[in-house]
């Protein structure tokens, strides 16, 4: 790789990727995907990390992730190739390639697959944050704001402001809704007491940071165990 030196401070990210944005990483060289999953991470995205074709799509599958990053050069039975014309039966989640072929009919052949970009190793993983933001920036203009979510028994309809447990709205104080709201703008993603704040508080606001744990606590309690709303420990909250 043309880059292998981690970020030396966070990196900042465009409106349109918010924190939350989950990505599966697919590459069988464990000193990619490190510093792929680093740098991603840096951006408070979630990762998830395969290092062959049968469990890429099964833990695409199970995850729904907003992209995934594909190595072509894959060990076993199924390279890159072959897992992006299995997903493009049932998913159209966004897939950049990583390759070491710079071919123009390997090119064409991912495009046609229905790849949405290609980087060619060695490669700057800035570069690749950068092309998956451009390629979620123009999905997101596209598509619009996802409004519902659902957790078990739990139901929260954003266009609505409602919430809804065992299918019986709940009534929850403002600041309680505008937390989770918060929580369903970055699901899988942790966030501390301070960007919680600013989130759903403002950066204006002086207080307790604890005010954040006081909440959770309430959300918890009102929207019951199967709201997957956990703490990690040194480092905030994350919702699923």
């Amino acid at each position: 790789m043309s880059d292998l030196s981690p970020p030396s401070q966070p990196m900042t990210g465009s409106a349109a990727t918010r924190n939350g944005t989950r990505v599966v990483v697919v590459e069988d060289e464990p000193d990619i995907a490190d510093l792929l999953s680093l740098y991603m991470e840096r951006e408070g995205w979630a990762v998830h990390r395969c290092g062959d074709g049968a469990s890429a799509l099964t833990t695409i599958r199970a995850r729904q992730p907003d992209f995934v990053v594909l190595d072509i050069g894959l060990p076993g039975d199924m390279n890159g190739l072959d897992v992006c014309r299995e997903l493009r039966r049932t998913s159209d989640v966004p897939v950049l390639f990583l390759t070491a072929r710079d071919d123009e009919i390997d090119r064409l052949l991912g495009f046609e697959l229905g790849a949405d970009d290609y980087v060619t190793k060695p490669f700057s993983p800035r570069e690749v944050v950068v092309r998956i933001k451009a390629v979620l920036r123009r999905g997101e203009a596209s598509q619009p704001e996802r409004s519902q979510f659902e957790f078990g028994n739990v139901q929260v309809d954003r266009t609505r402001q409602e919430v809804l447990v065992d299918e019986k709205p709940l009534a929850l104080a403002t600041q309680e809704y505008r937390l989770l709201d918060v929580f369903c703008d970055n699901l899988g993603a942790v966030l501390s007491r301070q960007q919680l704040l600013d989130a759903a508080w403002g950066p204006d606001w002086y207080g307790d940071p604890r005010t954040v744990d006081v909440h959770v606590r309430q959300l918890r309690r009102k929207l019951g165990d199967d709201l997957p709303l956990v703490t990690v420990r040194g480092a905030g909250y994350r919702l699923a």
